[in-house]
């Protein structure tokens, strides 16, 4: 793959994020003072901010609504440096909108879905799309980080389409997220252009000690929302750690695994959704009820699957002491 000149790795957002969870007040309304609360936690656990993802609810939400908390954050004091809204729609107006709204107020990136409604669309398609957002936002801050998620948007990222991109627009292209699901594919965009400054991160902890092994940037991750302080510690731990056997590698295998074991209970397809567990497991570390709501068309645990999450948690020892201390 050619050389392109884009921005040194240490001039951007890497690590930890976590694709921020949305809280819903009764009338289904984003619930403000509580979305602010929870960054400000993941925060304090070093971890980014990916509002607006996929785990955010976000398809479910306006770009007004997205708009509105963005500022709320920002006015509420959170360092924009430290987030990577998503930005990413079918209709191109209204990504150009969500993303120029973005770095206006500074944000380290965007994370952009490719548009998903239109199947077995062409890389020219796919091209245009991208290339229409940048010269329609027309700032030299904007840093977009593609977002490959075939499980759900059916419509991806591939390495051909990158190289173009990075081609054309080598200041803006800045990485992406994978969450594909498969290691090999991770693998394929890091062999092809990690070496070149372009950010690669897996969107599943899972993968989180591979990634970092093979010079990924780290972890985007729904779990993120529930345990950020492990993850982050094997992410550390890792990017100095030497890529190596021994009793280092052996400590980090170890704690690839407990992740594993935990994303595993939140997982679990006897849960409506992955995005329902963790909102329900926050509800009980903070005692609030309001934490599980979700927007249709997806649903919230049922007692039954409420009282199956909380046995599944407390037989693996897990708990969030620090988010409950924050109450």
């Amino acid at each position: 793959m050619p050389k392109t000149n884009i921005s040194p790795p240490s001039q951007r957002i890497r690590g930890v994020i976590a694709p921020v969870i949305t809280p819903f007040t009764a009338d289904l309304l984003p619930d403000q003072q509580r979305f602010i609360t929870h960054c400000q936690w993941l925060l304090s656990q070093n971890c980014g901010l990916a509002v607006f993802g996929t785990n955010s609810e976000a398809n479910s939400m306006s770009a007004e609504e997205r708009m509105m908390l963005l500022d709320a954050l920002v006015a509420a004091g959170i360092d924009p440096s430290r987030m990577m809204p998503g930005t990413g729609c079918c209709s191109v107006t209204e990504t150009v909108e969500l993303t120029a709204h973005a770095v206006k107020h500074g944000c380290a990136g965007v994370l952009m879905l490719p548009p998903f409604y239109y199947k077995n669309v062409s890389e020219e398609g796919l091209y245009r799309y991208f290339s229409e957002v940048v010269q329609r936002v027309g700032d030299t801050r904007l840093k977009i980080y593609l977002y490959h998620i075939p499980p759900v948007a059916i419509v991806g990222i591939t390495p051909k389409l990158v190289e173009r991109l990075l081609k054309a627009y080598p200041t803006a292209i800045t990485g992406m997220k994978d969450s594909s699901g498969d290691w090999n594919n991770t693998k394929t965009f890091l062999d092809a252009f990690a070496t070149d400054g372009f950010d690669v991160f897996v969107g599943s902890e899972s993968f989180l000690l591979a990634n970092m092994r093979d010079d990924g940037a780290g972890t985007i991750s729904a779990t993120a929302n529930v345990n950020p302080a492990a993850i982050h510690k094997l992410y550390a731990e890792s990017a100095v750690a030497p890529k190596t056997f021994g009793a280092v590698s052996a400590d980090l295998e170890r704690q690839q695994a407990r992740l594993n074991v935990v994303r595993a209970v939140f997982s679990n397809r006897k849960f409506p959704s992955m995005i329902a567990a963790l909102k329900q497991a926050i509800a009980i570390c903070r005692n609030e009820p309001e934490w599980a709501r979700v927007r249709p068309p997806l649903v919230e645990l049922t007692k039954q699957q409420t009282k199956l999450l909380a046995a599944d948690l407390k037989a693996i020892g897990f708990a969030m002491p620090d988010i409950e201390r924050q109450k």
